[in-house]
Protein backbone atom coordinates (compact mmCIF):
# COMPACT_ATOMS: atom_id res chain seq x y z
CA UNK A 1 0.00 0.00 0.00
CA UNK A 2 1.35 3.73 -0.74
CA UNK A 3 1.83 5.84 1.72
CA UNK A 4 0.02 9.10 1.40
CA UNK A 5 0.03 11.75 4.19
CA UNK A 6 -1.88 14.47 2.69
CA UNK A 7 -4.81 15.36 0.45
CA UNK A 8 -7.09 17.49 -1.09
CA UNK A 9 -10.87 17.13 -0.85
CA UNK A 10 -13.98 18.64 -1.57
CA UNK A 11 -16.97 18.43 0.46
CA UNK A 12 -20.69 19.72 0.50
CA UNK A 13 -23.64 18.49 2.65
CA UNK A 14 -26.41 17.70 1.23
CA UNK A 15 -29.51 20.71 0.94
CA UNK A 16 -32.93 20.89 2.51
CA UNK A 17 -35.82 19.02 0.82
CA UNK A 18 -38.37 21.33 -0.31
CA UNK A 19 -41.61 21.61 1.19
CA UNK A 20 -44.72 20.84 -0.71
CA UNK A 21 -47.60 22.57 -2.11
CA UNK A 22 -51.16 20.47 -1.03
CA UNK A 23 -54.30 20.69 -0.17
CA UNK A 24 -56.81 18.47 1.77
CA UNK A 25 -59.38 16.58 -1.10
CA UNK A 26 -61.84 14.55 0.55
CA UNK A 27 -65.21 13.41 0.17
CA UNK A 28 -68.17 15.42 2.93
CA UNK A 29 -64.89 17.47 4.11
CA UNK A 30 -65.22 21.41 2.28
CA UNK A 31 -62.26 23.32 2.91
CA UNK A 32 -59.93 21.28 3.58
CA UNK A 33 -57.87 23.98 3.62
CA UNK A 34 -53.67 23.75 3.22
CA UNK A 35 -52.01 20.18 4.01
CA UNK A 36 -48.31 20.11 2.50
CA UNK A 37 -45.77 18.90 4.55
CA UNK A 38 -42.03 20.13 4.95
CA UNK A 39 -39.09 19.31 3.23
CA UNK A 40 -36.20 16.67 4.92
CA UNK A 41 -33.16 17.98 6.37
CA UNK A 42 -30.04 17.23 4.11
CA UNK A 43 -27.16 14.78 5.59
CA UNK A 44 -24.24 16.20 7.41
CA UNK A 45 -20.96 15.77 6.49
CA UNK A 46 -19.06 13.94 9.42
CA UNK A 47 -15.45 12.92 9.70
CA UNK A 48 -14.30 9.53 12.17
CA UNK A 49 -11.01 8.75 13.30
CA UNK A 50 -11.13 4.89 12.89
CA UNK A 51 -7.88 2.39 13.72
CA UNK A 52 -6.30 0.21 11.15
CA UNK A 53 -5.14 2.88 8.41
CA UNK A 54 -2.40 4.62 8.19
CA UNK A 55 -2.41 6.17 4.90
CA UNK A 56 -4.72 8.72 2.83
CA UNK A 57 -3.88 6.78 -0.21
CA UNK A 58 -7.89 6.67 -0.83
CA UNK A 59 -8.51 10.25 -1.16
CA UNK A 60 -6.03 10.13 -3.97
CA UNK A 61 -8.81 8.43 -6.03
CA UNK A 62 -12.15 9.83 -4.86
CA UNK A 63 -11.74 13.56 -4.06
CA UNK A 64 -15.68 14.53 -4.01
CA UNK A 65 -17.47 14.09 -1.00
CA UNK A 66 -21.53 15.55 -0.95
CA UNK A 67 -23.90 14.41 1.49
CA UNK A 68 -27.53 12.98 0.45
CA UNK A 69 -29.85 16.16 -0.10
CA UNK A 70 -33.60 16.10 2.08
CA UNK A 71 -36.52 14.59 0.17
CA UNK A 72 -39.45 16.55 -0.37
CA UNK A 73 -42.68 16.99 1.67
CA UNK A 74 -45.86 15.74 1.00
CA UNK A 75 -49.53 15.78 1.00
CA UNK A 76 -50.80 15.26 4.31
CA UNK A 77 -48.77 16.97 6.60
CA UNK A 78 -45.80 14.21 5.53
CA UNK A 79 -42.32 15.54 6.54
CA UNK A 80 -39.73 15.00 3.67
CA UNK A 81 -36.89 11.96 4.92
CA UNK A 82 -34.07 13.60 6.24
CA UNK A 83 -30.80 13.19 3.51
CA UNK A 84 -28.22 10.70 4.83
CA UNK A 85 -25.29 11.80 6.66
CA UNK A 86 -21.64 11.14 5.06
CA UNK A 87 -19.18 9.79 7.26
CA UNK A 88 -15.88 10.11 5.84
CA UNK A 89 -13.20 7.45 7.96
CA UNK A 90 -9.48 8.97 8.24
CA UNK A 91 -6.94 7.49 10.14
CA UNK A 92 -6.12 8.38 13.59
CA UNK A 93 -3.53 11.46 14.02
CA UNK A 94 -5.55 13.14 10.49
CA UNK A 95 -5.92 17.01 11.10
CA UNK A 96 -8.71 18.58 8.53
CA UNK A 97 -7.34 21.86 7.15
CA UNK A 98 -8.83 24.97 5.81
CA UNK A 99 -8.27 25.50 2.32
CA UNK A 100 -5.12 27.91 3.61
CA UNK A 101 -3.44 25.20 4.53
CA UNK A 102 -2.71 26.78 8.19
CA UNK A 103 -6.24 26.99 9.48
CA UNK A 104 -6.67 23.86 11.71
CA UNK A 105 -10.80 22.95 11.47
CA UNK A 106 -10.26 19.58 13.17
CA UNK A 107 -7.98 17.36 14.94
CA UNK A 108 -8.90 13.93 15.25
CA UNK A 109 -6.77 11.73 17.70
CA UNK A 110 -8.81 9.02 19.17
CA UNK A 111 -10.50 5.98 17.93
CA UNK A 112 -14.20 6.36 17.22
CA UNK A 113 -13.65 10.21 17.33
CA UNK A 114 -16.43 11.24 15.28
CA UNK A 115 -16.88 15.52 14.76
CA UNK A 116 -19.09 16.62 12.41
CA UNK A 117 -18.37 19.84 9.87
CA UNK A 118 -20.48 20.62 8.04
CA UNK A 119 -24.28 20.40 8.73
CA UNK A 120 -26.94 19.60 6.35
CA UNK A 121 -29.24 22.33 5.05
CA UNK A 122 -33.14 22.63 6.46
CA UNK A 123 -35.94 21.18 4.48
CA UNK A 124 -38.14 23.73 3.52
CA UNK A 125 -41.87 24.86 4.98
CA UNK A 126 -44.61 22.99 3.46
CA UNK A 127 -48.03 25.57 2.71
CA UNK A 128 -49.66 24.47 5.53
CA UNK A 129 -47.43 26.51 7.78
CA UNK A 130 -47.79 29.13 5.67
CA UNK A 131 -51.64 28.99 7.11
CA UNK A 132 -53.36 32.53 8.78
CA UNK A 133 -55.95 34.14 9.35
CA UNK A 134 -55.85 36.34 6.50
CA UNK A 135 -54.10 33.59 4.10
CA UNK A 136 -56.51 30.77 4.44
CA UNK A 137 -55.26 28.48 1.14
CA UNK A 138 -51.49 29.26 1.11
CA UNK A 139 -50.01 28.61 -2.23
CA UNK A 140 -46.39 29.52 -1.12
CA UNK A 141 -43.71 26.84 -0.03
CA UNK A 142 -40.04 26.96 1.24
CA UNK A 143 -37.38 25.69 -1.28
CA UNK A 144 -34.82 24.23 1.28
CA UNK A 145 -31.55 25.45 2.75
CA UNK A 146 -28.48 24.73 0.76
CA UNK A 147 -26.05 22.95 2.19
CA UNK A 148 -22.84 23.84 3.00
CA UNK A 149 -19.61 23.10 0.61
CA UNK A 150 -15.92 23.34 0.80
CA UNK A 151 -12.26 22.70 -0.07
CA UNK A 152 -10.16 21.30 3.05
CA UNK A 153 -6.92 19.27 3.07
CA UNK A 154 -6.44 16.51 5.33
CA UNK A 155 -2.97 15.78 6.76
CA UNK A 156 -1.97 12.90 8.76
CA UNK A 157 0.06 13.01 11.38
CA UNK A 158 0.79 9.11 12.54
CA UNK A 159 0.45 8.73 16.33
CA UNK A 160 3.83 7.18 17.74
CA UNK A 161 5.23 6.93 21.18
CA UNK A 162 8.94 7.18 20.07
CA UNK A 163 9.95 8.64 16.87
CA UNK A 164 13.76 8.13 15.81
CA UNK A 165 16.02 10.84 14.12
CA UNK A 166 19.26 11.03 12.84
CA UNK A 167 21.13 12.03 9.54
CA UNK A 168 20.45 9.62 6.44
CA UNK A 169 22.15 6.41 6.71
CA UNK A 170 22.61 6.50 10.95
CA UNK A 171 20.73 2.64 10.77
CA UNK A 172 17.20 3.86 11.66
CA UNK A 173 15.72 1.33 9.52
CA UNK A 174 17.99 -1.49 10.83
CA UNK A 175 16.81 -0.56 14.28
CA UNK A 176 13.23 -0.32 13.71
CA UNK A 177 13.61 -3.99 11.89
CA UNK A 178 15.36 -5.30 15.12
CA UNK A 179 12.97 -3.91 18.04
CA UNK A 180 10.07 -4.64 15.80
CA UNK A 181 7.97 -7.04 13.37
CA UNK A 182 8.87 -3.70 10.75
CA UNK A 183 10.56 -4.73 7.29
CA UNK A 184 11.70 -1.43 6.48
CA UNK A 185 13.88 -1.42 3.54
CA UNK A 186 17.76 -1.51 4.47
CA UNK A 187 20.18 -0.21 1.81
CA UNK A 188 24.17 1.28 1.84
CA UNK A 189 23.27 4.44 0.21
CA UNK A 190 21.52 7.85 1.91
CA UNK A 191 17.27 7.92 1.89
CA UNK A 192 16.65 4.93 1.86
CA UNK A 193 13.72 5.49 3.94
CA UNK A 194 11.75 7.49 1.64
CA UNK A 195 8.37 6.98 3.95
CA UNK A 196 7.22 6.70 7.47
CA UNK A 197 7.27 3.86 8.94
CA UNK A 198 5.77 2.34 12.32
CA UNK A 199 7.19 -0.24 14.26
CA UNK A 200 4.97 -2.02 17.82
CA UNK A 201 7.87 -2.67 20.38
CA UNK A 202 7.37 -4.69 23.20
CA UNK A 203 9.53 -4.79 25.69
CA UNK A 204 9.45 -5.78 29.52
CA UNK A 205 5.58 -6.42 28.86
CA UNK A 206 5.40 -2.74 27.95
CA UNK A 207 4.17 -1.82 24.19
CA UNK A 208 4.32 1.09 22.74
CA UNK A 209 4.85 3.02 19.24
CA UNK A 210 8.07 4.00 16.87
CA UNK A 211 8.05 6.08 14.14
CA UNK A 212 10.99 5.71 11.72
CA UNK A 213 11.43 9.23 9.31
CA UNK A 214 13.60 9.47 6.31
CA UNK A 215 16.86 11.16 7.34
CA UNK A 216 17.48 14.59 7.78
CA UNK A 217 20.15 16.90 6.30
CA UNK A 218 21.32 20.13 6.80
CA UNK A 219 18.37 22.61 5.15
CA UNK A 220 16.07 20.28 5.68
CA UNK A 221 13.14 22.85 7.65
CA UNK A 222 13.97 24.87 4.33
CA UNK A 223 12.96 22.23 2.18
CA UNK A 224 16.15 20.33 1.22
CA UNK A 225 16.06 16.34 1.68
CA UNK A 226 13.00 14.87 2.27
CA UNK A 227 12.97 14.74 6.04
CA UNK A 228 11.40 18.22 6.42
CA UNK A 229 7.62 16.61 5.30
CA UNK A 230 7.40 14.16 7.70
CA UNK A 231 8.59 15.73 10.59
CA UNK A 232 5.06 16.45 11.27
CA UNK A 233 4.83 12.99 11.80
CA UNK A 234 7.21 12.89 15.36
CA UNK A 235 5.43 16.13 16.40
CA UNK A 236 2.91 13.99 19.13
CA UNK A 237 5.81 11.59 20.15
CA UNK A 238 6.81 11.51 24.13
CA UNK A 239 10.42 10.87 23.17
CA UNK A 240 13.32 11.33 20.21
CA UNK A 241 15.67 8.68 19.54
CA UNK A 242 18.62 10.72 17.74
CA UNK A 243 20.92 7.44 16.29
CA UNK A 244 24.29 9.01 14.92
CA UNK A 245 26.61 6.78 12.99
CA UNK A 246 29.97 6.40 14.52
CA UNK A 247 31.45 5.60 11.44
CA UNK A 248 29.88 8.24 9.57
CA UNK A 249 30.10 12.30 9.59
CA UNK A 250 31.70 13.45 13.05
CA UNK A 251 28.94 12.68 16.16
CA UNK A 252 29.04 16.03 17.29
CA UNK A 253 28.42 17.64 13.76
CA UNK A 254 25.55 14.97 13.29
CA UNK A 255 24.18 15.69 16.26
CA UNK A 256 24.16 19.59 15.68
CA UNK A 257 22.68 19.40 12.21
CA UNK A 258 19.97 17.58 13.73
CA UNK A 259 19.30 19.30 16.27
CA UNK A 260 19.50 22.87 14.38
CA UNK A 261 16.38 21.56 11.92
CA UNK A 262 14.21 20.26 15.00
CA UNK A 263 14.33 24.06 16.12
CA UNK A 264 13.87 25.43 12.79
CA UNK A 265 11.00 23.15 12.26
CA UNK A 266 9.72 24.38 15.55
CA UNK A 267 6.50 22.70 16.90
CA UNK A 268 8.20 21.81 20.39
CA UNK A 269 10.45 19.16 18.40
CA UNK A 270 13.53 20.91 19.78
CA UNK A 271 11.79 20.64 23.34
CA UNK A 272 11.00 16.89 23.27
CA UNK A 273 13.26 14.80 25.49
CA UNK A 274 15.89 13.07 22.76
CA UNK A 275 18.04 10.02 23.57
CA UNK A 276 21.31 10.25 21.84
CA UNK A 277 22.20 6.37 20.43
CA UNK A 278 25.90 5.87 18.99
CA UNK A 279 25.12 3.63 16.23
CA UNK A 280 27.03 0.85 14.38
CA UNK A 281 29.74 -0.06 17.69
CA UNK A 282 30.31 -3.41 16.61
CA UNK A 283 32.43 -1.48 13.83
CA UNK A 284 35.26 0.54 16.08
CA UNK A 285 36.74 -0.66 19.74
CA UNK A 286 35.04 0.54 23.00
CA UNK A 287 37.95 3.24 23.65
CA UNK A 288 36.77 5.54 20.52
CA UNK A 289 32.97 5.12 21.43
CA UNK A 290 33.80 5.97 24.62
CA UNK A 291 35.50 9.07 23.37
CA UNK A 292 32.74 10.01 21.29
CA UNK A 293 30.44 9.42 24.02
CA UNK A 294 31.83 11.63 25.82
CA UNK A 295 32.24 14.20 23.68
CA UNK A 296 28.70 14.12 22.55
CA UNK A 297 28.03 14.75 26.46
CA UNK A 298 30.19 17.70 26.63
CA UNK A 299 28.51 19.10 23.59
CA UNK A 300 24.72 18.78 25.45
CA UNK A 301 23.55 15.46 24.80
CA UNK A 302 22.06 14.09 28.66
CA UNK A 303 22.97 10.58 28.20
CA UNK A 304 24.38 8.35 25.19
CA UNK A 305 23.72 4.77 24.66
CA UNK A 306 26.38 2.86 22.60
CA UNK A 307 24.29 0.24 20.53
CA UNK A 308 24.76 -1.92 17.75
CA UNK A 309 21.82 -2.51 14.96
CA UNK A 310 23.72 -5.21 13.29
CA UNK A 311 24.05 -7.24 16.61
CA UNK A 312 21.25 -5.82 18.76
CA UNK A 313 24.33 -4.93 21.40
CA UNK A 314 23.07 -2.18 23.93
CA UNK A 315 19.28 -2.53 22.87
CA UNK A 316 18.09 -2.76 26.39
CA UNK A 317 19.31 -0.04 28.00
CA UNK A 318 18.29 2.15 25.49
CA UNK A 319 14.80 0.33 25.35
CA UNK A 320 14.32 0.94 29.31
CA UNK A 321 15.28 4.22 29.29
CA UNK A 322 12.84 4.93 26.22
CA UNK A 323 10.01 3.14 28.81
CA UNK A 324 10.78 5.37 31.09
CA UNK A 325 9.16 8.26 29.56
CA UNK A 326 6.04 6.56 28.53
CA UNK A 327 3.04 6.45 31.16
CA UNK A 328 2.93 2.78 33.06
CA UNK A 329 -0.45 0.89 31.47
CA UNK A 330 -2.08 1.14 34.71
CA UNK A 331 -1.66 4.42 35.91
CA UNK A 332 -2.74 8.27 35.30
CA UNK A 333 -0.94 9.11 31.87
CA UNK A 334 2.05 12.06 33.00
CA UNK A 335 2.88 14.79 30.65
CA UNK A 336 4.76 14.72 27.87
CA UNK A 337 8.60 14.84 28.85
CA UNK A 338 7.64 13.57 32.54
CA UNK A 339 9.42 10.09 32.92
CA UNK A 340 10.50 7.34 35.89
CA UNK A 341 13.65 6.36 36.79
CA UNK A 342 15.30 3.55 34.75
CA UNK A 343 15.70 0.27 37.09
CA UNK A 344 19.12 0.42 35.23
CA UNK A 345 20.75 2.78 34.79
CA UNK A 346 22.06 3.12 31.04
CA UNK A 347 26.17 3.15 30.53
CA UNK A 348 27.75 6.64 30.38
CA UNK A 349 31.28 7.33 29.94
CA UNK A 350 31.01 9.75 32.87
CA UNK A 351 29.84 7.33 35.26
Amino acid sequence: MHFLDQAKIYIRSGSGGPGAVAFRREKYVEYGGPNGGDGGKGGDIIFEAIAGLNTLIDFRYTQHFKAQRGMGGQGTNRTGAGGQDLVIKVPIGTQVLDDDRETVLLDLTEAGQQVMLLRGGDGGRGNASFKSSTNRAPRQHGPGWPGEEMWVWLRLKLLADVGLVGLPNAGKSTFINQISNTKAKVGDYAFTTLRPQLGVVRHKAREFVVADIPGLIAGAAEGAGVGDRFLGHIERCRVLVHLIDIAGKEPVEAMRIVEEELAAYGEGLDEKPRLVALNKIDQADSELAQAYAAELIEAGADRVFPISGATGAGFDALLDAVISYLPAATVTERPTGEREEAEDKPWSPLD
